[in-house]
This record gives C-alpha cells, sequence and structure tokens, in this order.
C-alpha cells in the first residue's frame, strides 16, 4: 500500500502565511530604524501623502506632497558596522539645505528645501549584514528610497 501525503498543499499553505506575514520582505523599519511611531499623514494630493517634519527608515517606499518652500528633514539611525549611505536625491523639486544636526556614527541625516514643482527621489541603503572581517559576511543591501512631489501653492 501506497502512503500518501499532501505535501503540494502543506506547501501552498505555508507559502501563503508567510506572504501574508511579511516574511522575506526588508522595510527599512528593522531595530536599526527610528524607533518612533508616527500616525498616518493625510493625502493632500492624488497618490502622495502630506510630508511629516522627518522621515526616518520606516517611511521608506511612502510618497509625499511638499509645497515649494517647504523642508523636509531625513533621520535614518543606523550603526558602525551597518552605516547608511548618505542621502542622494535625483529628479527635481529639492534643493540641500543644512540639516543641522550632529551624526553618530553610521547614521545619515539630510534635510532638503522644495524650490520648484517637480517630482524627486530620495535614496540611501546600508548592508543587511554587519561587516567583520574575521567572519563571513553577505553584499545585502536594505535599501531605502522615498518618492517627494512639490506643488506650488
Amino acid at each position: 500500500m501506497r502512503r500518501t501525503t499532501h505535501h503540494r498543499t502543506i506547501a501552498l499553505a505555508a507559502l501563503t502565511l508567510l506572504v501574508a506575514a511579511g516574511c522575506g520582505t526588508q522595510s527599512g523599519g528593522d531595530a536599526g530604524g527610528s524607533g518612533t511611531v508616527s500616525p498616518s499623514p493625510t493625502t493632500s494630493h492624488k497618490g502622495c501623502a502630506q510630508a511629516k517634519a522627518e522621515l526616518g527608515a520606516a517611511d521608506t517606499g511612502h510618497t509625499f506632497c511638499l509645497t515649494t518652500g517647504d523642508v523636509i528633514r531625513i533621520s535614518l539611525d543606523g550603526t558602525t558596522s551597518r552605516p547608511w549611505a548618505p542621502v542622494k536625491v535625483g529628479g527635481s523639486g529639492l534643493e540641500a539645505t543644512n540639516s543641522g544636526i550632529v551624526l553618530q556614527a553610521g547614521d545619515a541625516s539630510s534635510a532638503f528645501k522644495a524650490v520648484s514643482a517637480g517630482t524627486a527621489q530620495l535614496t540611501s541603503s546600508r548592508p543587511l549584514c554587519p561587516s567583520d572581517p574575521a567572519r563571513i559576511s553577505c553584499k545585502g543591501l536594505q535599501d531605502w528610497t522615498v518618492t517627494v512631489v512639490v506643488t506650488k501653492p
């Protein structure tokens, strides 16, 4: 007699649970993040939320709106073994300004002023694994990306 097992059913159920739990995704809000929880911002422009005064690691993947003259600050908390790269800006509408913050080793801090209508992407990354010459390391990166839509008042 042949024993019947339901490997496919079990595998499909496990996969469904993993996807529902968000397993395997890297959202940027891990222990190296800002550690604060903010209320959901209100929507002011189709597809984007009104920007908070300061964005952190947990804001990755979101789109925020600014009006010309507004300033947005970015504070990504890292460590010496998993440092954030400096925040880069691409696109139009934002201009770097003085962030006025003293950095801890591994942190990335930036500020940008909305100077004209446009769309910009702010990006940074850091290693997924601490770097240690005496150990095996991984080459994976944790990406951080935010889109900023600048409108005129």
